[in-house]
């Protein structure tokens, strides 16, 4: 789960990056608010990383997808991006669940195969 969690929150990382490149073209926001909520949601994507398999970090990252898809009244592209991006993220946490339980499954057969021989 954590290979395909992290694949996705690196993904997310590059585009709040260009999100926040597009935010700073609008005159009621200054350079400084876009990139303090940008640099806090990169950095955001870059601890859940190293969190994710931890109890919690699931549920921060369906927070950080929603605060994705609510970054759209700032950047209408980002409502379309963040649903993309919700959607990567249950596919990563519902297939990586599968993919650890079925490694852990040929462990143990492969275990009980060695204690047979």
């Amino acid at each position: 789960m954590r290979t395909l969690c992290a694949s996705t929150l690196i993904g997310e990382f590059f585009v709040i990056g260009f999100a926040g490149l597009v935010a700073m073209k609008d005159p009621d926001l200054s350079m400084t608010t876009v990139w303090t909520v940008s640099g806090v949601a990169m950095l955001l994507c870059l601890l859940l990383c190293g969190v994710v398999t931890r109890p919690g970090g699931v549920q921060l990252g369906w927070a950080l997808q929603i605060a994705l898809i609510a970054s759209g009244f700032v950047v209408p592209t980002m409502f379309f991006m963040g649903a993309i991006f919700a959607a990567l993220w249950w596919a990563s946490v519902h297939y990586g669940r599968k993919v650890d339980e079925a490694k852990a499954r040929f462990a143990a057969q492969a275990d009980a195969e060695s204690k047979a021989a």
